[in-house]
C-alpha cells in the first residue's frame, strides 16, 4: 500500500472501510511527517501527537461519519479547545480558547480528528508567515492560508481548514499544487474564526484533490457527496482589466487549457467582465479595511504596538469611510450578487486566474490577492486546480468560478478540469 500519509482521503476512507488501514496508522505517518519536515517548511504551529494518537484510538474504536478518522489541520485563525490559537499575531501568544470552532466541532462530529494547527499570516491578512513552499523552499506558499496548503501539499494532512476573504486559499493552493476550494459565502458556518470582514470571511477546505475537497466540504453537512466529473460542460475563460497583471506564462496555460478542454468536449466561449463588476472590483478592499478596522478594534485600541507596519497600512485605510459609505458599498455589492446570474447564462463555470503565475522567490511578501477579490466579495463559489507548471518548474492553477449556491455543479466542473492534465 501507498504510504498512508500519500493517500487521498477517498483512498483513505476506503482503505479504513476495508480494514486496510486505520485511523491510527494514517495519523501517525502524518505525525512522522510533520517530525521530518516541518523545521524546514514551517507549516505547523501547534501538534499534540499523542492527543491526536488517542482521537485516532476512539475512531477506530467507534467509526462513524463521512469524515471517519481522516485528520484535518487548522489554520491557526480558526478555534480550537486543546490547542492553541494565535491568529498569527504575538498579541495571542499562548491563546487557549473556551471551545471549538464550528467547523471542528463538526469534523469530530463526523468521525474526524484535529492533526494540529497551521501557519497563518497576521490575522490572516498580509503579513506572512514563516511557511515555505514545500516543492522549493525558498519561494511563498502564498497567504494567508500558507500553513494549510503547505501541509497538504508535503503529505503531512490530507485536508486543512484554510479561510478566504480576498485571495487566501485560491492562490496559495496554485502556488502549492494542490485544491483549494472556497464555497458558496456561509455554506461552512464560520463560528469559531476570527473575524476580519464578515460580509466577506469565509472557511475554505485544501485537498489534494477535488473528489477530496468536496467529500470534506459537503461531509461537514454529514453528507456523502461524490463529485463525478461532468461530461461536456460549458465553460468561459473571464478577461477583466485584471489581465493586465497576468503573465503571459499564466495567461498561455489558461488558453491551452480551455483547448484541452474543447478537445474533451467541452463547450468554451470567451466572456468579457461586465462593466457593472469591473467597477465594483476596487470595493473590495474599501470593504475589508473598514471591516477589519472595525473587527480588530480591541487589538488596535490596546496592543497596536504589536502590529506589524502593514496591518496599520492596511487599517488606516478604513479610517475615512463613513457609514454611509459603508452601507452603500454593501447596498453595491448587494446588487451586484443579485445580477450576477446573467454572467452564468448558459455557462456551468468561469476560468479565470488565480494568481498572477507561479510562487515569487522569498517569503517577505506572498502574492497579490486581486484574483480572487471580487468573487469573494459575490460569495459565489471557486476551485482552485492544478493546471501546469511555470518556468520555474513551480505550479500553476486555474481557478474554476461557478453560481452562487452552485457548489456540487462547480466541483463537478471542476473535476472535469482536474481531469484534462491525465489527458
Amino acid at each position: 500500500m501507498t504510504t498512508p500519509n500519500h493517500l487521498s482521503v477517498r483512498q483513505a476512507l476506503q482503505a479504513m472501510e476495508a480494514g486496510e488501514l486505520t485511523s491510527v496508522a494514517l495519523a501517525r505517518a502524518c505525525l512522522e511527517r510533520i517530525a521530518e519536515r516541518n523545521a524546514e517548511v514551517l507549516a505547523f504551529t501547534a501538534v499534540d501527537p499523542a492527543w491526536t494518537l488517542e482521537q485516532a484510538r476512539r475512531s477506530d474504536a467507534e467509526p462513524h461519519g463521512p469524515l471517519r478518522g481522516i485528520p484535518f489541520a487548522v489554520k491557526d485563525v480558526i478555534e480550537t479547545q486543546h490547542l492553541v490559537t494565535a491568529y498569527g499575531s504575538p498579541i495571542y501568544s499562548g491563546h487557549q480558547p473556551k471551545t471549538d470552532a464550528a467547523c471542528v466541532a463538526r469534523v469530530k462530529e463526523f468521525g474526524g480528528l484535529v492533526l494540529g494547527k497551521v501557519a497563518t499570516s497576521e490575522f490572516a491578512t498580509q503579513t506572512p508567515s514563516q511557511t515555505r513552499n514545500p516543492l522549493n523552499l525558498a519561494h511563498t506558499p502564498g497567504g494567508s492560508s500558507s500553513g494549510s496548503a503547505a501541509a497538504v501539499a508535503d503529505f503531512m494532512a490530507p485536508v486543512a481548514f484554510g479561510t478566504q476573504t480576498t485571495a487566501s486559499t485560491v492562490r496559495p493552493a496554485s502556488y502549492c499544487g494542490i485544491v483549494g476550494y472556497k464555497p458558496t459565502f456561509g455554506f461552512i458556518n464560520v463560528a469559531g474564526l476570527k473575524p476580519l470582514s464578515p460580509a466577506q470571511d469565509t472557511i475554505t477546505i485544501l485537498t489534494r484533490s477535488v473528489a477530496d475537497a468536496a467529500w470534506c466540504g459537503f461531509g461537514l453537512q454529514g453528507d456523502r457527496v461524490s463529485a463525478e466529473p461532468v461530461a461536456a460542460p460549458r465553460l468561459a475563460v473571464c478577461y477583466s482589466s485584471q489581465w493586465d497583471a497576468v503573465r503571459p506564462e499564466m495567461a498561455q496555460a489558461i488558453e491551452d487549457l480551455a483547448a484541452a478542454a474543447e478537445r474533451a468536449g467541452a463547450k468554451v466561449t470567451r466572456v468579457r467582465l461586465p462593466d457593472a463588476l469591473e467597477s465594483i472590483i476596487d470595493l473590495q478592499g474599501r470593504l475589508f479595511a473598514f471591516e477589519a478596522r472595525q473587527s480588530l478594534a480591541h487589538e488596535r485600541q490596546h496592543h497596536a504596538d504589536q502590529f506589524s507596519d502593514r496591518l496599520k497600512a492596511r487599517l488606516s485605510g478604513g479610517e475615512n469611510i463613513d457609514s454611509d459609505e459603508y452601507l452603500s458599498m454593501r447596498q453595491t455589492a448587494l446588487i451586484a450578487r443579485q445580477n450576477m446570474g446573467a454572467l452564468f447564462d448558459g455557462i456551468d463555470a468561469l476560468l479565470y486566474p488565480p494568481a498572477q503565475g507561479e510562487a515569487d522567490e522569498g517569503i517577505a511578501d506572498s502574492g497579490s490577492a486581486q484574483f480572487g477579490a471580487l468573487w469573494s466579495l459575490m460569495h459565489v463559489p471557486c476551485v482552485s486546480v492544478p493546471m501546469t507548471k511555470g518556468p520555474k518548474g513551480l505550479p500553476m492553477g486555474v481557478q474554476v468560478i461557478g453560481p452562487y449556491g452552485n457548489d456540487l455543479r462547480t466541483l463537478q466542473v471542476a473535476a472535469f478540469v482536474e481531469g484534462l492534465r491525465q489527458r
